[in-house]
């Protein structure tokens, strides 16, 4: 086995330091995590911390966006893995049951928030993050919408699918803080108001191209 170069060693040494700070951030919380914990469970020294990542807050930005890019990966397979609407929105389902509301990753997110009430600069990696996570859900509800034989390019549609994907997010934030009080809330609500979303939307559809119709047929 050929040996790694030195950039290839430094990228693996931040990739295991990366995993064992989200293993332990999910694991204890920010609070309680330090800098030394994380570099210890990778095997490496606090210098080593040091040399990838300036300071524990950066450390958890980077943590939180690798689980945005790993929970987006999910949420687009979900998405795209079924051949009908219902399908997808069962399987849909089924992610957001395993996934929203963990306890680890919410309360992350709540501590990271706290946190960066004072530094404009982890304010925008909230911002980032949520804008990220608005992308998904936009991009899926255009394709949904494609898939039914309309065009989700069109201005006003795309507005619509837009403000669509605001309230799906915003619901789903809202509703994994209270999952992660009590698991027992069901997430199915998520799926059947995307549902009604997408009808909404092809409605709407319908309606303007039926006004288009009729107001070519009067001239």
């Amino acid at each position: 086995m050929p040996r790694l170069t030195r950039s290839e060693r430094q990228a693996q040494t931040r990739a295991e330091l990366l995993q064992a700070a989200k293993a332990r951030f999910l694991a204890t919380g920010y609070a309680a995590t330090t800098l030394e914990d994380i570099a210890e469970d990778a095997g490496y020294s606090k210098g080593a911390v040091y040399s990838n990542f300036p300071d524990k807050p950066t450390l958890c930005g980077e943590v939180l966006d690798l689980i945005h890019r790993e929970k987006t990966a999910e949420v687009e397979a979900v998405l795209h893995g079924g051949e009908t609407l219902d399908g997808r929105l069962s399987a849909l389902t089924k992610w957001l049951d395993t996934s929203l509301g963990d306890i680890g990753w919410t309360m992350l997110e709540f501590e990271f928030v706290v946190l960066s009430r004072h530094d404009p600069r982890l304010a925008q990696k909230i911002v980032e993050l949520r804008a990220d996570a608005h992308r998904t859900i936009a991009v899926a509800l255009r394709d949904a919408v494609a898939d039914l034989g309309f065009d989700s390019d069109e201005a006003s549609i795309s507005k619509l699918l837009e403000d669509a994907a605001d309230l799906v997010l915003s619901t789903g934030i809202g509703l994994s803080v209270q999952r992660a009080v009590d698991p027992s809330l069901a997430t199915r609500k998520i799926a059947d108001m995307t549902h009604d979303l997408i009808e909404f939307v092809t409605a709407q559809i319908e309606a303007e191209s039926e006004n288009t119709r009729e107001a070519e047929a009067r001239s």
